[in-house]
């Protein structure tokens, strides 16, 4: 990925839970995303690395052995897949149904326009978004 200053190997957003392990059953067997890599004895920190078939954008949630709470810091703070086949999203949004999670009310109204929003184990929010975007 070529950027103005530098070129980047990948990208990873990264971000500490206590809930890991419904953490990976959301968005591997919720979302169907793919387990990248998982690991362990890292200084006390354990963790895994989810990403999009064949794409360098990752995902990484991480435990500590003395804890690691992460609360959502609002209900703004999304992770947004623009998904262009509506039925792709409503096979993936009747899957999380079936696992407890359901649709919240986005703060910002046009998340609701044509997407759906859900909270992770920790309440971070991802939107299904129906749409393209160049």
């Amino acid at each position: 990925m070529e950027f103005r200053d530098f070129t980047a190997a990948q990208v990873r957003i990264a971000r500490p839970t206590d809930r890991l392990e419904e953490v990976i059953d959301f968005y591997v067997n919720g979302l169907g995303l793919k387990q990248i890599e998982r690991f362990t004895g890292n200084k006390g920190f354990e963790g895994v690395i989810i990403g999009l078939p064949d794409v360098n954008y990752h995902l990484e949630f991480t435990r500590h052995t003395e804890g690691s709470p992460c609360p959502a810091p609002t209900k703004d703070n999304l992770l947004v897949f623009y998904i262009e086949n509506k039925s792709e999203i409503n096979t993936v949004y009747e899957r999380l149904q079936k696992m407890g999670y359901y649709e919240v009310e986005p703060e910002n109204s046009y998340w609701k326009e044509k997407g759906i929003t859900v909270e992770d184990p920790d309440g971070w929010r991802i939107v299904l978004m129906n749409r393209t975007y160049n």
